[in-house]
């Protein structure tokens, strides 16, 4: 069976002009999430950013930070109870 879809090994990243905010707010949201990787956080918000441009929105860095920020929740509230 052919291969639908290549992996990207960074994902997909804003335009240039936008990689600054996109960074800001990966570390906004590494510091909230501890316990998460940073790379997984840096995927979560570059993912949250593709995702809106596809939607066709007007995709602005608080945008990308609140969806990220859910998802990320959803991730870490997943997560089973570690064993004491």
């Amino acid at each position: 069976m052919p291969v639908l879809a290549a992996l990207i090994s960074g994902g997909p990243s804003p335009e240039p002009g936008l990689r600054e905010p996109a960074e800001l707010v990966t570390h906004r949201l590494a510091a909230e999430f501890l316990t998460v990787p940073l790379s997984a956080v840096a995927r979560c918000v570059t993912d949250a950013w593709a995702c809106g441009e596809h939607l066709g929105l007007d995709v602005t860095p608080e945008i990308v930070e609140r969806v990220a920020r859910e998802r990320l929740l959803a991730l870490v509230n997943s997560a089973p109870p570690s064993r004491r």
